[in-house]
């Protein structure tokens, strides 16, 4: 489908709600895509207001925005700025997690509707069914899609009664949550007892999806954009060089996935082209499977409806603007009349990758020599590494010399 459409005349002024402070299990990535996000709306000759509580950030330079708040993302302080600034649009597809749960605040309690400012980008609806578990897991039934047994959950009795269904080990994933915080594996009563109490208080809205663990099995994310009028396309995949129950962001990963057959990929990438039509997206998703490659099933695990760590490195590593072309398609515009600055020509192709990219997380144990090293479902990564190789062991021996050990691994001293 190729229709074009142009922004909207009446959007001349957005507020770009940014990720706040850069904390454990809070990269600096989502300062990469706020930035992006403001240069692509200024392009388009639109008035761009950033609000970050964060000053050591790219996108909180004067040169960024037109006018930058540096000032707490509380629902309060923003509704100030905007009785201030009047924007036309609101963009929190860029904020990661904190953005996201913002502008969905803002929503929530009136505060758009109130002085007439536009949700940009994917809708609130959509949102929700993509954050919210129980949702997602009806949605993914819906279109018939594999989902693994799971429950979303409110209680620890709830908990525990659905737990003694299914057996243990069972993974909880917290909703509305920023890398993971309260995810754990849970392998008996006791620990389940505890973490589910915590994990519960943890969620902003008081939620965990309960799901069967598959521990060990292969972990594939696939970077994907689609616009207004359902043009879509896959940016990248991308291999979780770690199985399943370590936190996507706590794992080495490659681009393009090394293992998968071409008749596995393209069960995969057919499952995120449908799941993205299903929930309506606008902009950039990552969508994430478990893969089994002895029985070759896969499951559909859970989707980011905004721009996510893996958006950034998925841009760096294929060199398709994935925040700029959100931004775009979150102000009006279709994917074809949309040009790639890099190429020059239109943003909707799919890149081609020749090369191999490899991630590898940083932990500041250097800072915190008493943290847990164990690594699970929850983030404790403050940064990563990229390197680009003509091979995984280039790519590879590129990555782990960038990590600036204290000693040499592949010497053994």
């Amino acid at each position: 489908m190729i229709i074009t459409m142009t922004i909207d005349k009446k959007t001349q002024k957005i507020l770009i709600i940014g990720s706040g402070p850069i904390v454990i299990g809070q990269a600096a990535e989502f300062d990469y895509s706020g930035t992006q996000a403001c240069v692509s709306a200024r392009e388009e000759g639109i008035k761009t207001i950033l609000v970050n509580s964060n000053p050591a950030t790219i996108q909180t330079d004067p040169e960024v925005a037109d006018k930058v708040y540096i000032e707490p993302l509380e629902p309060e302080i923003l509704e100030k700025i905007i009785a201030i600034e009047k924007p036309d649009g609101i963009l929190a597809g860029a904020g990661g997690q904190t953005g996201l749960n913002l502008g969905v605040k803002l929503m929530e309690l009136g505060i758009l509707d109130k002085y007439n400012v536009k949700f940009l980008g994917t809708s609130y609806d959509s949102i929700q069914t993509g954050e919210d578990r129980g949702m997602f897991k009806d949605k993914m039934i819906e279109i018939g899609e594999p989902v693994l047994a799971a429950k979303a959950v409110e209680s620890v009795k709830e908990g525990l009664d659905f737990v003694s269904q299914i057996g243990y080990p069972v993974i909880l994933r917290v909703a509305f949550t920023l890398g993971g915080t309260g995810g754990n594996t849970a392998f008996g009563e006791g620990q389940l007892r505890e973490m589910l109490d915590f994990a519960i208080k943890a969620s902003p809205v008081g939620q965990v999806l309960l799901e069967k663990s598959i521990l060990g099995w292969g972990e594939f994310e696939y970077e994907m954009i689609r616009d207004n009028v359902g043009n879509k396309i896959v940016i990248c995949n991308m291999e979780n060089i770690d199985p399943m129950g370590v936190h996507t962001g706590e794992s080495m990963v490659v681009a393009p996935a090394q293992t998968l057959s071409d008749q596995d990929h393209q069960k995969m990438r057919n499952s995120a082209l449908k799941i993205v039509e299903a929930l309506d997206i606008r902009g950039g998703c990552n969508v994430q499977f478990a893969f089994n490659r002895d029985t070759l099933e896969y499951y559909v695990i859970e989707v980011n409806p905004r721009l996510s760590r893996s958006s950034a490195l998925a841009s760096k590593a294929t060199g398709y603007p994935i925040a700029k072309v959100s931004t775009k398609i979150a102000l009006g515009k279709n994917l074809p009349e949309i040009i790639n600055g890099i190429t020059g020509k239109t943003a909707f192709f799919e890149p081609a990758l020749d090369y191999v990219v490899i991630k590898i997380p940083r932990w500041p144990d250097d800072k915190f020599p008493e943290m847990d090293r164990s690594l699970g479902v929850a983030m404790k990564s403050t940064g990563e590494i990229m390197a680009i190789g003509r091979d995984f062991e280039e790519a590879m021996y590129k990555a782990v010399k960038s990590l600036d050990l204290k000693y040499d691994i592949f010497k053994g001293e």
